[in-house]
């Protein structure tokens, strides 16, 4: 489980055969290319500009890509895209049967249309001679074709229209030129399922176990296990372990369909698989928590899986340089380097009512030695009262008033030291939520299964470790006995990273490990419901798209 979230960070790199790349937001006017004309080029079907401003009147479903129908057509001189001296082109077929097949994955019919199907039949099945001239049906067709591939990778390869901050989402969205992104698959001559789409290899994994999730939801009975009165081993016998065999074996967690009542070996390894899977302690010890999550049901893993798919399309291209990233409901920093997997380590975040925030920033400072400025908001509601019950409160925990913030609410903060909140180090990356890395005195936390626990920050259960990692050039001057030092000092000692590091703080409930299981963890701050609200027919079992 070490390289759990390599998959999930690890985007593909894209090799377009087209002018620009599609991940680039190109604000520059697009001009025609004069140089495609009827003398100059193989294909001598071209399209009136004017046809474009008619066919978006008469279909105004596909009104909101007037930009990408402009920039796409004027960019070939409004020659055909899908269709040449000999018809249409393979590509044409090839989409169609991918938007076909992506009904059926997504369960999204807003993904097909029927009629356009209707019409490429139609030329498909036409063995006429080759087309000499443009005709009404083949502009009609052609126009169609490329509003459904803008709706179509509008909403799959860019995500549903729907404003992520308002669901705590502020990692800046994925910009995608889908007429370039068109032009290139165009280009590309290839079949479209082979042709490189800006999505992760981490959603193409994820996407994966849908179909075998349908299939589950539709052939098995998932009602609820009773939870057993006292936990079970191996050697036990219980009337509810055939069921619980039945689950894992359709889950994949279990070898061999086994309809015996007996706990034995089998049933260890894989309880032990799934809790691994599920973010559990695997002891192989089948419990109340065990149970719980083997009761799930399929459908809601369905919408479970749908919603990181939905966060993994808004996801920005990264490059192959150094990064550290967190996993919020998973408790897990994950520190790379050349697009490798350097080490992780164990992390608490906040709480539910004081969530640690979704975002992106650039870790440039370290502080050993740290005083804890305390927030406002603690500063009310545990400190002043606490200084009500006992005038000794501010010296008995270290602390001091070194001036005043606004409202006459007094600046307080913790002194270095064993008692510091923050441990004996903090890792900054500034940003508008005034959210960090730090050590902490309470190294029991990480010994909790469930590790949403603090105010907001993030702490880590190993910071000398990445503290030497982000020195690691300079180990003259940062050895191990020289951070030890500086971590024990009496007050704060600033570093300035001569490269500051990109920082992702995300949230992903469901993922595909790098053995290529199927992972779950808990929506500790209920981000996933509110997304599903948004994205989901409610009354859908299958989780249909809106």
């Amino acid at each position: 489980m070490h390289k759990i979230f390599y998959c999930l960070f690890t985007l593909v790199i894209f090799s377009f055969s087209c002018r620009n790349n599609p991940l680039k937001n190109n604000n520059k006017e697009v001009q025609a290319d004069q140089s495609i004309n009827k003398k100059t080029s193989f294909n001598n079907l071209f399209i009136d500009s004017n046809a474009i401003n008619i066919f978006l009147t008469k279909h105004p479903e596909y009104e909101k890509f007037r930009q990408q129908y402009g920039d796409f057509y004027k960019v070939r001189n409004y020659q055909c895209a899908w269709f040449d001296t000999s018809g249409m082109i393979e590509q044409a077929y090839n989409f169609i049967n991918l938007v076909g097949n992506a009904v059926n994955v997504y369960n999204d019919s807003s993904l097909y249309n029927k009629n356009l199907a209707a019409q490429v039949d139609s030329f498909k099945t036409d063995t006429s001679n080759a087309v000499t001239k443009i005709t009404p049906d083949i502009t009609e067709t052609e126009l169609k074709l490329t509003g459904q591939f803008f709706l179509y990778a509008s909403k799959v390869y860019k995500g549903a229209d729907i404003n992520i901050e308002e669901l705590g989402w502020f990692i800046p969205r994925k910009k995608l030129d889908l007429s370039v992104l068109l032009d290139s698959l165009i280009a590309n001559k290839s079949d479209i399922k082979n042709t490189d789409l800006p999505l992760s290899d981490s959603y193409k994994r994820l996407l994966d176990y849908l179909p075998a999730y349908r299939k589950i939801d539709e052939s098995i009975n998932w009602d609820s296990i009773a939870y057993p009165e006292k936990s079970l081993h191996k050697g036990s016998g219980a009337s509810i372990i055939p069921t619980i065999k039945q689950r894992l074996f359709a889950l994949g967690d279990l070898a061999e369909n086994d309809t015996t009542d007996v706990f034995d070996s089998s049933l260890v390894n894989a309880a032990k698989n799934f809790q691994a899977r599920m973010g559990m302690k695997p002891d192989g010890v089948i419990g109340k928590t065990f149970i719980k999550q083997l009761n799930v049901p399929p459908a809601k893993r369905i919408e479970q899986i749908m919603v990181n798919l939905e966060r993994l399309r808004w996801m920005p291209q990264m490059n192959d340089s150094a990064s550290i990233i967190v996993n919020i409901p998973e408790y897990k920093m994950y520190v790379y380097n050349s697009g490798k997997l350097q080490f992780d380590m164990d992390v608490v975040v906040g709480a539910a009512a004081t969530g640690t925030v979704i975002f992106t920033g650039n870790l440039k400072y370290i502080v050993f030695s740290p005083y804890w400025n305390i927030p406002p908001s603690i500063i009310k509601k545990e400190i002043l009262p606490g200084i009500e019950r006992n005038k000794n409160y501010l010296a008995s925990h270290h602390m001091e008033v070194y001036g005043t913030q606004g409202k006459g609410i007094p600046a307080i903060r913790q002194l270095p030291g064993d008692d510091n909140a923050l441990g004996r180090v903090k890792f900054l990356f500034p940003n508008n939520f005034d959210i960090y890395f730090h050590d902490t005195n309470n190294h029991g936390a990480f010994n909790a299964s469930n590790r949403n626990l603090s105010h907001g920050c993030i702490r880590l259960s190993q910071p000398k470790k990445l503290a030497m990692y982000l020195l690691r050039d300079d180990t003259t001057t940062y050895s191990s006995h020289k951070i030890d030092s500086l971590m024990n000092l009496d007050k704060e000692k600033w570093v300035t990273l001569k490269n500051p590091i990109p920082v992702m703080i995300s949230y992903y409930t469901a993922f595909v490990d790098a053995n290529g299981k199927l992972n779950f963890r808990n929506d500790i701050y209920k981000h996933d419901s509110a997304m599903a609200a948004k994205l989901f027919t409610p009354n859908d079992t299958l989780m249909a798209v809106k």
